[in-house]
């Protein structure tokens, strides 16, 4: 690489002398804030704005972080669907309704609870040398709608769910003290995201009423650099700057020069190059300049793989003073092609998680780079390369984060419009989803790790596919630095760049015991293909796994923050206690744990095996404590390991470089022949050269029963790319015996446990007493130390004891709140289970 990377510029009219970049100036508002709930909805017609408010709060924060709000109770009105209503009827939950003893089993529960009008206040003192200067109020994340006053004049109203609340409040402001007044309300009005968006719900970050991270006051000349956005030109190595002047003034600006300067961040070249434009007069209001960067022969482009960023400075001067604005961004492509993506011309495989917004210690999404960068290193050290933001869009830290850890995101607007919502019907939530695209785009659109876009998940509404269709349209003509689809779990619509569709999936909704892990005998030689191959675009798979387990009792102590505790653990942890099983906790855990490990590998194999599959979103990577508490992850909510499946073991089945095998059984006999085709999916940076390809089989002891290799000269980035077959007789095996087959691909190995039975039997049955029934024998055996086998006929247990619950071989998918108390006895676990005690 060259000493520096040489940045040029179209001139709009010719070079002027270089500028001296001035930081603007801020004020942080943080801190003790006064205070004031406005349960009666009287502040405005009583002009609180006016007056002092009687309480205090610290913000940033929520109300539940401040303990202020109600205690939750059975009048507590919730933001959220319950599907299973049986906690406010059931005896069994009588004790749990008092509110001395007050424990939900829906979700995490808030320490207090409000939906409302509150009112933040704080005295602001403005520095003389800001007369005459742009001021700006910047509220990071609100929660919800904020209407603003300075002393007893209003401001306006925002109701962004997802972008800063940013007010320009210069014709209010002159230097000295003003009150600054605040009213928050969380309630859905007449805009309606759907009671279960995860951008509102208190199914994951509570609907908290607040404002958090970034609360400052900035100034800027009145004329200033309002927005940059980055298009980057791969092709032809550049990228196309559009600089949005504003000019407050009342008369044309005259002379206005730009100097735009960009510096790679993360990488050792780091150097720094640029050029000066001259606009000349720029007309009241705001105005548009376009500028080409050559960006040199040795640009550095921005993946999962080296995620190098760049930082783009533009610095104005006119008469009304300098200022200064910078952006960071990437230069990246990110596009469809067929039915796979590609990322810079390369081929990608999305292996993606779900993230919620599901933050248990503050109850709403932290705006902390670092705790981001944590989140994401978590992702990749499970071999994920992808996120997706369901019914939300995160802060900007998450963006920043992602950016340097190198994650493709894909964003949505913070909508589940389904459960008394709807779009395409002509509501006000049709017109606020395009406001809202807008906001985000405005916000977040440079950032290279935004990579796909939705209005959100699973929409209801007769118009849908029109209303989306004119949505998608609007978008990938306004911006086309990233790939949209309409919704996230459907529609496909033709205006779609990808589906996210929920077919190829070893488990679907509803399934219960017809599904391939259920239904057929264990095997690994099934793909998705005859789904995948219906479209010519890319189809990502929605929302795959829901594999539960059982909870993690000693998360609850976690829970630290003073705003959501785990009262639904506590609860599930004294029905168990009661039932004299409390000292199997952690077994249970274990063994449902390590099944639903099994089943988590099951799908994310069948879908590296499936040809032109995209990729897939799990649910999830980490526990989902809402919708009756869905235990999914094999991580807890604080994206912390739980004990049984550590992220090295898991991303032997899940990385960018996985050996998969094609069985059609794993239970054989010893007359048989052990078969299986072996093929690698590999999604790595760049081909791989003369791979070292080894394969080897073990009994249950470890011992070396069989190995071999494979010659193959060259894997490209693709899946599907056979690499051998192994045929190995059986005959020497004698005993019962568990074993297992590994394959690496240079440092990426996998393995299968495959199990082989003689095929004659030789045991006896003597010393094994084999009954349907606890009969006097059966009790005189086991008295005198013998050996009993209680195997149950169908019909003989009654319902009340679970005699109605099926038998099959999974964990159970979601949980029974959530899907009408559907249900079946994971056999899988039973067998673990046994193993372990």
């Amino acid at each position: 690489m060259k000493a520096s990377i040489w940045i040029f510029a179209i001139s709009l009219i010719y070079s002027c002398s270089s500028l001296s970049p001035t930081e603007q100036q801020t004020v942080d508002l943080s801190g003790t804030w006064k205070f004031q709930i406005d349960s009666l909805d009287q502040g405005i017609s009583d002009r609180w704005f006016t007056r002092e408010l009687t309480d205090q709060v610290t913000l940033p924060g929520s109300m539940t972080t401040n303990e202020k709000g109600n205690p939750v109770s059975l009048e507590t009105k919730w933001t959220g669907q319950i599907v299973d209503l049986s906690f406010f009827t059931e005896e069994k939950y009588a004790r749990y309704r008092k509110p001395e003893n007050f424990k939900i089993p829906f979700w995490l529960q808030p320490r207090t609870h409000y939906v409302g009008a509150a009112w933040y206040q704080k005295e602001i003192d403005i520095p003389g040398d800001w007369s005459d200067k742009n001021i700006t109020l910047l509220l990071e994340r609100c929660h919800w709608e904020t209407q603003v006053w300075i002393d007893d004049q209003k401001i306006g109203m925002q109701n962004s769910l997802s972008t800063p609340h940013q007010y320009e409040l210069s014709t209010q402001l002159s230097p000295g003290k003003h009150t600054l007044t605040i009213r928050v309300d969380n309630r859905i009005k007449e805009i309606n995201p759907g009671i279960n968006a995860h951008s509102i719900t208190d199914h994951t970050q509570s609907n908290w009423n607040g404002i958090v991270g970034t609360i400052q006051l900035t100034n800027s000349p009145r004329v200033y650099i309002k927005d940059i956005k980055v298009y980057p030109n791969l092709s032809e190595k550049k990228a196309v700057v559009d600089v949005s002047i504003h000019n407050q003034t009342t008369l044309p600006a005259e002379a206005v020069k730009l100097e735009i300067s960009a510096i790679s961040l993360n990488t050792k070249a780091n150097h720094k190059e640029g050029t000066h434009v001259t606009v000349g007069e720029v007309a009241t209001g705001i105005s548009k300049v376009s500028v080409e960067l050559e960006m040199g022969e040795d640009v550095l482009l921005w993946d999962e793989f080296t995620p190098n960023l760049y930082r783009l400075e533009v610095a104005l001067n006119s008469k009304e003073g300098p200022h200064t604005k910078h952006v960071n961004f990437g230069m990246r492509e990110f596009k469809a092609n067929g039915s796979r993506f590609r990322v810079n011309d390369k081929s990608v495989f999305l292996r993606g998680t779900l993230e919620s917004s599901i933050f248990p210690k503050t109850g709403y999404p932290s705006t902390d780079v670092d705790e981001w960068i944590r989140i994401f290193n978590t992702c990749k050290s499970h071999g994920l390369n992808h996120v997706r933001f369901h019914s939300h869009c995160p802060p900007k830290a998450a963006f920043e984060a992602a950016d340097q850890v190198g994650i493709y995101l894909q964003v949505e607007c913070g909508s589940w419009a389904n459960s008394g919502s709807s779009i395409g019907d002509g509501k006000p939530i049709d017109e606020w989803l395009y406001q809202e695209a807008d906001r985000i785009l405005d916000a977040y659109g440079n950032h290279p790790s935004f990579c796909l876009m939705a209005y959100g998940n699973e929409p209801a509404g007769g118009n849908q596919q029109k209303y989306l269709g004119e949505w998608v349209t609007n978008l990938k003509n306004k911006d086309n630095r990233r790939v949209y689809t309409g919704g996230a779990g459907w529609p496909a619509i033709d205006e779609n760049d990808f589906h996210n569709l929920p077919d190829a999936r070893i488990q679907g909704w509803g399934q219960g015991l017809n599904s391939i892990i259920n239904k057929e005998p264990p095997q690994t030689a099934y793909d998705f293909k005859e789904i995948v191959q219906q479209t010519t675009i890319p189809y990502v798979s929605h929302e795959i796994g829901q594999w539960c387990v059982y909870p993690n009792f000693k998360e609850i102590k976690k829970y630290t923050g003073g705003a959501l505790e785990a009262k639904n653990f506590e609860l599930f942890q004294e029905t168990l206690e009661e039932n004299k099983l409390g000292h199997l906790a952690d077994s249970f855990l274990l063994a449902s744990g390590k099944l639903q490990a099994l089943c988590y590998k099951a799908d994310i194999e069948a879908a590296l095996r499936t040809p032109g599959f995209a990729g897939f979103q799990l649910l999830d990577l980490h526990d989902f404590p809402g919708q009756g508490t869905a235990l999914v992850g094999v991580l807890d909510a604080f994206w912390e390991e739980k004990g049984y499946i550590t992220p090295s073991e898991f991303s032997k089945f899940c990385n960018q470089t996985v050996p998969l095998a094609r069985m059609g059984k794993r239970v054989f006999t010893n007359d048989e022949a052990f078969v299986a085709a072996i093929e690698v999916a590999h999604f790595g940076a760049s081909p791989l050269e003369s791979p070292d390809i080894e394969w080897r089989i073990k009994d249950n002891s470890g011992n070396h029963i069989k190995a071999g290799s494979f010659d193959v000269k060259k894997l490209i980035v693709d899946n599907g790319q056979h690499l051998g077959s192994i045929n190995f007789d059986l005959e020497k095996i004698k005993e019962p015996t568990q074993m297992r087959l590994e394959v690496s691909v240079n440092q990426y190995a996998n393995h299968w446990d495959f199990w082989v039975y003689p095929a004659k039997s030789t045991t006896s049955n003597e010393k094994v007493y084999i009954t349907n029934s606890l009969d006097k024998k059966a009790i005189r055996v086991l008295n005198e130390g013998g050996n009993v086998l209680w195997s149950l006929k169908k019909g003989d247990l009654n319902a009340e004891f679970g005699g109605d619950i099926a038998v099959g071989f999974s964990s159970i998918f979601w949980n029974t709140a959530w899907t009408r108390g559907r249900r079946h006895t994971p056999s899988g676990f039973y067998a673990i289970l046994n193993m372990m005690l």
